[in-house]
């Protein structure tokens, strides 16, 4: 996994707009979720971009129609299944704004670790092909989610 932050203090932590960043618990992080949903093995890239909110609003704009800045994208490239065992998958991108990650924390799950997690989790959910533009997509896909972060030691309400 790549995590892309140009500004980041150090490889360990970043920070985006003063928000911290700890790049080694989200590469764990990805890299856990992608064995439990069955890639354990396969040679996989994943880049993670964390940006501010005028790069993310223009990207919620150009994107998905949207306004203002938005917590997380996903950009998928290479479906998994669709390329031979041994040859590199790139699975594509995911951005994140910390910024509204802080921002929506205490509402949302009650900690911005915690809400930090949840939206990297979706991001890569959305890269293996997981949406929620129904409603029983959307449970399915809240479920992995929390199951995701459970094995983390993060729940919320």
């Amino acid at each position: 996994m790549i995590v892309d932050d140009e500004r980041a203090e150090s490889p360990v932590v970043g920070s985006v707009v003063g928000c911290r960043v700890d790049v080694s618990a989200c590469q764990a992080l990805v890299a856990d979720v992608l064995d439990h949903e069955g890639l354990r093995g396969r040679r996989l890239e994943v880049h993670v971009h964390m940006v501010d909110e005028e790069p993310m609003a223009r990207l919620n704009a150009e994107y998905m129609g949207g306004e203002g800045p938005t917590d997380v994208l996903s950009f998928p490239v290479d479906d998994p299944a669709e390329v031979p065992d041994g040859i590199p998958v790139l699975l594509g991108d995911i951005v994140l704004c910390p910024v509204v990650a802080g921002r929506q924390a205490a509402a949302h799950t009650g900690d911005y670790d915690t809400e930090l997690a949840l939206l990297l989790v979706h991001g890569v959910l959305h890269l293996l092909g997981h949406d929620h533009a129904e409603p029983a997509e959307a449970a399915a896909m809240r479920e992995r989610e929390r199951a995701h972060l459970a094995r983390h030691g993060r729940v919320w309400s």
